[in-house]
């Protein structure tokens, strides 16, 4: 059975693409549209190993969430990503990896397994 990974974008070409280069990588994967959605499908599948987000989003930024899921589900790994946002030191959690977006596959799947190596 392939690892649960949750892909959590508002824009749903960049979910899409993602979930994508995600399961290319072994996972099976979920999409969520926000913070919310996301963490709710957490709560409800407890398999999830990995969670990749973008930033912006309507509900929640996806620094808050990356910062709640690292607080409350430390087992999962977590993958930032944006193309308009560069975090600061210290708003990621401490195993999490940021990604500028555009990014390519390769760049997703190195921060990928970057983060897995702590999980």
């Amino acid at each position: 059975m392939k690892p649960l990974a949750l892909v959590v974008d508002d824009e749903p070409i960049i979910r899409m693409d993602t979930a994508d280069i995600v399961a290319d990588a072994g996972y099976e994967v979920v999409e969520a549209e926000s913070a919310s959605e996301a963490m709710a499908y957490i709560v409800e599948h407890p398999a999830v190993c990995l969670v990749v987000t973008d930033v912006q989003m309507p509900d929640i930024d996806g620094l808050t969430f990356a910062r709640h899921v690292a607080a409350h589900w430390p087992e999962i790994a977590v993958v930032v990503a944006s193309g308009a946002v560069t975090p600061c030191r210290g708003e990621l959690p401490a195993d999490a990896k940021f990604v500028a977006k555009p990014f390519s596959p390769r760049h997703m799947v190195e921060a990928i397994q970057y983060v897995r190596s702590f999980h």
